[in-house]
């Protein structure tokens, strides 16, 4: 399938966009209560785009933006909502997002084009272990994608390692699409009960929800973990509910490719400027096409790598490097900065930890603390496991040592929708 031009010519992606963006523009000032205010807020420069970079005269929007104005986002009548999702709200209770059927059709879009550029094609057999109720929009969009390709699924949904060997020993799943941090768990089920991974018909995962590259694009300790026992191909994702977009790892594995037809992202540093190739800064997308819930300038909070160098694959998309940190996660640990994502992946490369949370705190102070719960093995573990993080990150978390039953009903909590290995309690 030869690459489309806004993939590979910078000048046709640049009139696209142009394009796109003032048409988008056009249609929050006529449909959305809340842009319409906010538009005219930002004085006549927020009118029309001469050029793409006039993006910047535009207002940010943030989560609180949506939180407190929900309904005033809503562009169409309820009559023309055919499916309703919902996220957490950071001020209390959950955000509601919904999709007419022009935008059930534009996820499916989204996602048939993350699976081609994982390599996959309607002869593929996707097996989601994905959440696909609870007003879930993530486990819709791998349905409505696998479909929209044309290939076969098997919606067998998360956890419950027996149903899932079941599943691919029965039906023969070419692609997963799963949390990676439950792929060990799902080898480790095989090996037990005498089931050769490396024989079955899985030949790719498409994770979700979790980092398997570090900062400089190479496989994390989580992806080395299971690509040594399985010989499986792994493939990053990036996307969130507001997005209804996904940036999907080709197979040269260079980054998340952002699909340019179906929104327009910026990379922001401190100053508010574009970085530049393998710098990092705040994530700011506007989706193009959406119909029900359109957002402009959306601040995803979410701090990653840019690169805008071609990549081998043929396209010159940008693209990013996993979430290094979120902004308003971002902790002062006596006097060091640093994001818990940090934590997380010296965690996951420590043998000595079998499970874990990491929680944040304000002490009696209001200063940050973090509050590793962690099931240790080995003797002397606890003070390998110290010294391996001060060594790595230059302080010293609080330890407090737990069972794998307590670490477990914090993690997978059954109104929760994946795992949460950060809990902010700040």
């Amino acid at each position: 399938m030869p690459l489309k031009q806004i993939e590979t010519s910078a000048l046709a992606r640049e009139n696209y966009w142009l394009k796109s963006l003032n048409e988008h523009i056009q249609y929050l000032k006529k449909n959305s209560w809340y842009y319409k205010d906010q538009l005219m807020w930002a004085g006549p420069e927020a009118t029309v785009l001469e050029e793409v970079a006039d993006i910047s005269n535009f207002p940010f929007t943030e989560k609180d933006d949506i939180a407190s104005r929900n309904e005033d986002f809503l562009c169409v009548p309820m009559t023309d909502v055919r499916d309703i999702v919902t996220t957490s709200g950071t001020l209390g209770g959950s955000v509601a997002t919904y999709l007419t059927q022009k935008d059930l059709h534009r996820l499916g879009v989204n996602e048939a084009g993350s699976y081609l550029l994982a390599g996959c094609t309607k002869e593929d057999t996707f097996q989601l272990l994905t959440t696909i109720d609870k007003r879930f929009m993530a486990g819709l969009a791998y349905f409505l994608g696998a479909n929209e390709l044309g290939a076969r699924i098997i919606r067998s949904g998360p956890g419950a390692a027996q149903l899932q060997w079941e599943s691919i020993q029965r039906f023969s799943p070419t692609v997963l699409v799963a949390v990676p941090s439950f792929i060990p768990r799902l080898i480790s089920y095989a090996l037990d009960n005498g089931i050769d991974p490396n024989k079955s018909s899985v030949k790719k995962i498409i994770c979700i929800g979790e980092a398997i590259r570090d900062e400089n694009l190479q496989p994390n300790y989580l992806a080395k973990r299971i690509t040594e026992q399985w010989d499986v191909q792994l493939f990053s994702t990036y996307a969130s509910t507001e997005m209804a977009t996904a940036f999907t790892e080709c197979e040269a594995g260079n980054g998340v490719h952002l699909q340019p037809e179906l929104m327009f992202v910026e990379v922001l540093n401190e100053d508010g400027n574009q970085v530049k190739n393998g710098e990092s800064g705040e994530v700011i997308v506007t989706p193009l096409g959406v119909e029900g819930t359109p957002v402009l300038r959306f601040r995803t909070g979410d701090i990653c790598h840019y690169y805008d160098e071609p990549c081998s694959c043929g396209r010159n998309t940008p693209r990013l490097g996993p979430v290094v940190g979120r902004k308003q996660q971002m902790v002062k640990l006596k006097g060091t900065s640093l994001y818990p994502n940090a934590i997380i992946d010296e965690l996951n490369a420590i043998p000595e930890v079998a499970n874990f949370v990491v929680e944040l705190h304000s002490d009696e102070l209001g200063l940050d603390e973090v509050v590793i719960k962690a099931l240790l093995r080995g003797e002397n573990a606890e003070a390998k496991v110290l010294e391996k993080l001060s060594g790595k990150l230059r302080v010293k978390p609080r330890l407090i040592l737990a069972s794998n039953d307590e670490i477990n009903t914090l993690k997978f909590d059954e109104n929760e929708r994946k795992p949460k290995i950060l809990i902010d309690r700040r």
